[in-house]
């Protein structure tokens, strides 16, 4: 497809203005070729109108990269205010919050999407110039673009407070238990690890979805996050002959893979060793990465020997640190020290990416990572160019400023794609999630297994020296950008409102948590049918429906009434959760709901399908029934009003007359009312579910004048002929002129009447019949009975 067609096809409509003039461009090159050579006058009014749609877009995107901020700021100090005042901390407060953020989130994302689609925009024009005038404006108009940069992601410190005020709207201004440094100098860690590409068009998107699941996971909190803080950059050593790459490649028993690892800039003082090994001898033939830290002026002597694994452990022991950490530390450096002796390894590749982890504090059962702008450059000097000292470990020009312009071209690469990382605790019984699933199931990412960051940088600075190359290098010949098959992601409706799996946020939650009630239920049922029996994970008896907001570590079915009765433990204190907490679902600290109590599913639609009768509920009989549960219901009702509308479309929803007939004054009740009003499950026979009142369109009350005007036509050429038939008529004329006077008169009246009635039914929202059911019948058999009386005084 054309770049100008996809442009086309993927503009947002209410920023249309502000894209860059593709085609404008595109037809101003092309017509000054046609029309004669091109001249530096040309050169100069091409560039000129260039540098104004850079500057339109750039603008553009500050412009709303500043609303976004603002919008973000009236969050947090709006939520602030929740958390001081107890007495402003309802439900209804928390979600609406919740929902504001959804909304950023949703903007955040269709930002990032504007402003990669205008810079592919930019870099398609310039090529296209280059190739049509032969002269070089790409390289000449990298100042401009440096200037106002469209190829930067700016959005991660966005994401990353979104994300920690969402987990606070979850938790409703409550602290959770758990460390987010937690983990942080563990020196073993086993999983199971999966490796997907993601096209930088879907990046924001896949960091969204997961944002809506897991938190961001922020070691540091006592620091505002910073764009540098993302920042990871490892130093993989290997020897002469490749060893080490190859022994990865081919997976053989102990293969080791070594590092040096730093967070965030250079200046960073903790260096981690680490070390990857495959089937490790001593954990009986699992996996394991197991890494230590040093200061970063104790590398080199750590490298030369000069600082040996038994001096490192005395240093450890003087510091107080206990035994056991002592002892596994010890076993790491003397194991990473053997195989620099023996092996010969020197500096080979660094590997730099920013990378956002999805994480519950503390908890390392899931974790998801995602990395953005991976790029490898070559520390080695084996092409006999002096890249580093000969007792430096890594390179001292080269920093964190993605994407590394200054360096020359044989001496890095540019992934064209984001990696996405999930890492799962299998040996603990850790499955993955519901939602994980889907995700990488789903159009927005690629697997590539056992991808590895080393061995695809290493093959390509060295693919000479290498004897055997990954399977995954064809795979970068084709195009992972995949299109969209199902409603998955985030998207929007016509009227750009935020759907999310093509469902509004609300519905879908209020929905997942139905079904979540509805498994519960069933589960209970099953016990109590087979005396207490509890279900494998694998019975087909058990019904799991977890809610995409619920806790990732957790479904519906493994939570005992208790647990969602009660709040989790927690220690750490709310005012620390503002910048990095992660994200927990009130559904698990909140009594479960009845399931008439539910809100709706998604929009109702006419269908070829029976529609499902409606009435009103009886408050007060559902509140003596519930009195226990009153305060809850009141929540519940409050909370439901935030939904969104349900379109209701001619015959979607209609007034069974007979079951209006038997039932009471008092389960009937006006749309006008406070309170919800109800619809009948049809998937769960006996229960009931709300819908939300819709809007009166204004077209319907012209409507009804327009039926009384067409009826009063009717009376007036009625009263016509009846006055024509007394002024005019002798006898048998004027009996029947005045018998069509009074139908007449009494036609106006009904029609007036039933003009009123529906009038007074439009503005009170009542459902029932707008048609008139009995008026037209009777007016033909009036007008009839006058024509018969007519003819028989006239020819009786």
């Amino acid at each position: 497809m054309k770049f100008g067609q996809q442009l086309q096809q993927e503009i947002f409509p209410p920023w249309r203005l502000s894209y860059i003039q593709y085609d404008v461009l595109k037809s101003e090159l092309k017509q000054r070729q046609l029309a004669h050579d091109w001249t530096d006058q040309d050169e100069q009014d091409f560039v000129e109108l260039l540098e104004s749609e850079l500057d339109k877009v750039y603008d553009f995107v500050t412009a709303k990269l500043n609303e976004v901020e603002a919008r973000i700021s009236y969050c947090e100090r709006t939520i602030q205010t929740f958390m001081n005042n107890p007495s402003w901390s309802s439900d209804q407060n928390w979600n609406v919050m919740d929902e504001a953020l959804t909304e950023v989130l949703f903007d955040v994302n269709d930002l990032a999407k504007f402003t990669r689609l205008n810079y592919i925009g930019f870099q398609k024009i310039l090529k296209k110039h280059d190739k049509w005038t032969g002269l070089n404006l790409t390289q000449g108009f990298v100042p401009q673009l440096r200037a106002k940069p469209l190829d930067k992601q700016r959005f991660d410190v966005a994401i990353v407070f979104i994300s920690s005020l969402h987990d606070i709207c979850r938790l409703q201004g409550k602290p959770r238990t758990g460390n987010a440094a937690a983990g942080g100098d563990q020196n073993a860690f086993e999983r199971a690890t999966a490796k997907y590409w993601i096209h930088p068009d879907n990046v924001t998107e896949v960091k969204s979805i997961i944002m809506l699941h897991l938190p961001v996971l922020i070691f540091n909190k006592d620091k505002r996050y910073e764009p540098s803080d993302s920042a990871i950059s490892s130093v993989y050593f290997d020897n002469d002959d490749f060893d080490l790459y190859t022994g990865r490649l081919q997976r053989d028993e102990g293969a080791e893979a070594i590092r040096f690892r730093w967070y965030g800039p250079m200046a960073s003082n903790s260096i981690f060793i680490e070390r990857k090994t495959h089937h490790a001898s001593w954990l009986d033939g699992a996996s394991v990465k197991d890494r230590f830290r040093l200061n970063v002026e104790e590398v080199p002597r750590f490298i030369s020997g000069e600082l040996s694994a038994d001096a490192y452990a005395d240093q450890l022991r003087a510091k107080g640190t206990d035994e056991k950490t002592i002892e596994g530390n010890h076993f790491i450096a003397k194991g990473i020290q053997t195989s620099f002796n023996e092996k010969q390894l020197k500096p080979v590749l660094r590997a730099f990416y920013n990378r956002t982890a999805f994480q519950l504090p503390g908890d390392q059962r899931v974790r998801v990572s995602l990395d953005t702008d991976l790029t490898f450059i070559r520390e080695d000097n084996l092409d006999g160019i002096t890249r580093r000292g000969p007792r430096e470990w890594r390179r001292p020009d080269v920093g964190i400023d993605y994407p590394f312009s200054y360096l020359e071209d044989r001496d890095i690469l540019r992934f064209p794609y984001a990696v996405l990382e999930t890492k799962l605790q299998t040996h603990l019984g850790q499955e993955p999630p519901e939602w994980l699933t889907k995700l990488v199931d789903s159009h927005l990412v690629h697997e590539v297994p056992r991808f590895s960051k080393y061995l695809h940088g290493a093959c390509y600075f060295h693919r000479d020296r290498m004897p055997l190359l990954p399977w995954w290098l064809s795979e970068m010949a084709i195009d992972i950008h995949k299109p969209r098959s199902t409603n998955f992601g985030l998207t929007r409706s016509k009227s750009f409102k935020p759907l999310i799996d093509g469902q509004y946020r609300r519905a879908m939650e209020q929905e997942e948590r139905r079904m979540s009630i509805v498994a519960d239920k069933a589960n209970a049922e099953n016990k109590n049918d087979n005396n207490g029996r509890i279900f494998d994970r694998n019975d087909d008896d058990m019904v799991m429906s977890p809610s995409p907001f619920d806790d990732p570590l957790m479904s519906s079915a493994t939570l005992s009434p208790t647990s969602r009765q009660e709040p989790m433990p927690r220690s750490s204190s709310a005012g620390n959760t503002l910048i990095g907490s992660p994200v927990h679902t009130p559904s698990l600290a909140k009594p479960p709901v009845e399931p008439w109590l539910q809100a709706p599913p998604p929009p109702v639609s006419s269908s070829s399908s029976p529609a499902p009768s409606v009435f009103m509920a009886d408050e007060e009989q559902g509140l003596k029934k519930k009195k226990k549960k009153n305060k809850k219901a009141k929540e519940d009702m409050e909370l439901q009003e935030l939904g969104e509308p349900v379109q209701i479309d001619k015959g979607s929803l209609r007034l069974d007359m007979q079951d209006e007939e038997k039932k009471s004054k008092g389960m009937r009740r006006l749309l006008g009312d406070k309170g919800p009003m109800y619809i009948e499950d049809p998937n769960n026979k006996g229960s009931m579910i709300p819908i939300k009142k819709v809007k009166i369109d204004p077209k319907v009350f012209f409507s009804n004048e327009r039926t009384l005007l067409s009826w009063l036509q009717f009376c007036a050429l009625l009263l016509t002929v009846a006055l024509s038939l007394l002024n005019l008529g002798q006898g048998t004329s004027r009996i029947a002129g005045g018998v069509f006077i009074g139908v007449g008169a009494v036609v106006a009246i009904y029609a007036l009447y039933r003009f009123e009635k529906r009038a007074w039914m439009i503005n009170n929202r009542v459902i029932g019949r707008y048609d008139d059911l009995w008026g037209p019948a009777v007016l033909c058999a009036l007008l009839v009975g006058a024509l018969i009386v007519n003819f028989y005084l006239r020819f009786g």
